[in-house]
């Protein structure tokens, strides 16, 4: 009898269950989410307005009536609202009904589901995790047809290269940058923690600011995704200077396999040569791991001018401004300001440099903004006014417009 009346109360729950929807305020607008039970339906990114969203939710789910969300439900939206301002909720567990939704779709959603916040995965990469390499295509129509953004974290999944990809909700492509800007501002740190330390700045907040400042910059933005620029630490200006000596003028490749033949040649020095390994080693041993004559003499220079204090330290650089640096290191033979540009950039993670003397500089923003030759450094210059200041930012994206 007991179980009896059990199985009747289950019963009596299953009928009185009904279907929701409920709006709610989130950094990137007003979203929407449906529910029967504890169970989440459907969630709508922004539509441009409270109205719209509310419409569309009424199109999606006809049979759901606009209520309060039951505790399951309201703990998902808090959950959401808390991921869109930067923080890291667990969202894996919340339940979703998946019983309409095609079984390739539902393995592709379930495994999207295990993408950190701010990292991404390409469909490629998707695909075959899901043991079905070259079903690209396939792993993109089911996250352009899915019905839980957020929870089933689509803006993580790009296209082939790091490219955004398509996003069909309001605002395409700009609104999935910007839930992956907001993401990463956690992954990277605040200002003052782990994007400082990588970057100096907060690069969602550059990608944000240049979208605003110049239209055609946003548009070169949204055909290549996400910010993707990495910060390469050295323990010592002196190593990233002869690092940065030895690859001029050559591949790749070659130049790292010429600067490990000289990094071997002093074993105990493990971050690299110092300025003394340098100037005590025979000219015919360090020509032997293939430096060129010129390069040599750089090197010797650039140690005895650290051996006398004129190279200044790490610590000492952060407190020198972009041209002061530029002055300094350019008195060391072999070092041009191009290569000093990188080292601000690509080292030190300065926000505000732009090498208008390099030819991919240039390339890029004459296939960015549509220019039948190469501009002139003078109107790079003039157009990277709206850049600042991050115009390292602007720099990074006009070379990869190269690759498009």
């Amino acid at each position: 009898m007991v179980a009896l009346g059990s199985e009747l109360a289950e019963i009596t729950a299953i009928m009185k269950t009904t279907e929701g929807f409920a709006l709610f305020d989130t950094a990137i607008g007003r979203c929407g989410i449906a529910w029967n039970g504890p169970g989440v339906i459907g969630v709508q990114l922004p539509e441009g307005g409270a109205a719209a969203t509310r419409a569309r939710m009424r199109q999606r789910f006809p049979a759901a009536a606009e209520s309060p969300p039951p505790p399951a439900v309201a703990a998902t939206i808090a959950a959401i609202t808390a991921l869109m301002r930067g923080e890291r909720p667990d969202l894996s567990s919340v339940a979703l009904h998946m019983d309409a939704v095609p079984p390739f779709h539902r393995r592709v959603y379930e495994l999207a589901r295990s993408i950190p916040a701010g990292s991404t995965l390409s469909y490629g990469e998707l695909a075959q995790r899901l043991g079905a390499a070259g079903a690209a295509r396939a792993v993109g129509q089911a996250m352009r047809r899915n019905p839980f953004p957020i929870l089933v974290p689509c803006h993580r999944v790009l296209a082939a290269g790091g490219k955004s990809g398509g996003f069909t909700a309001n605002g395409g492509v700009d609104t999935k940058l910007k839930m992956l800007a907001i993401e990463r501002r956690e992954v990277l740190g605040t200002p003052g923690a782990v994007a400082s330390e990588r970057f100096g700045f907060d690069p969602a907040a550059a990608v944000e600011q240049l979208r605003q400042a110049d239209k055609t910059l946003a548009r070169l933005i949204g055909k290549v995704g996400p910010l993707r620029m990495e910060i390469k630490h050295t323990a010592s200006l002196f190593a990233a200077l002869a690092e940065a000596i030895v690859y001029q003028q050559l591949s790749g490749k070659a130049a790292a396999t010429i600067y490990g033949r000289v990094c071997s040649l002093f074993p105990k020095s493990a971050g690299g040569p110092t300025p003394r390994d340098i100037l005590r080693a025979a000219d015919d041993k360090l020509r032997g791991a293939g430096l060129s004559g010129s390069k040599l003499l750089s090197l010797r220079d650039l140690a005895r001018r650290a051996e006398a204090g004129e190279i200044p330290a790490l610590a000492e650089l952060e407190q020198m401004k972009d041209e002061e640096i530029v002055e300094r290191l350019t008195a060391v033979r072999g070092i041009g300001k191009w290569t000093v540009e990188m080292l601000l950039m690509f080292r030190l993670g300065r926000p505000d440099v732009l090498p208008v003397d390099d030819y991919g500089v240039r390339k890029g923003f004459a296939i960015a903004f549509k220019k039948p030759e190469l501009p002139s450094r003078q109107e790079v210059e003039k157009r990277g006014d709206r850049w600042r200041p991050y115009r390292t930012v602007a720099s990074w994206y006009l070379w990869r417009a190269n690759e498009l």
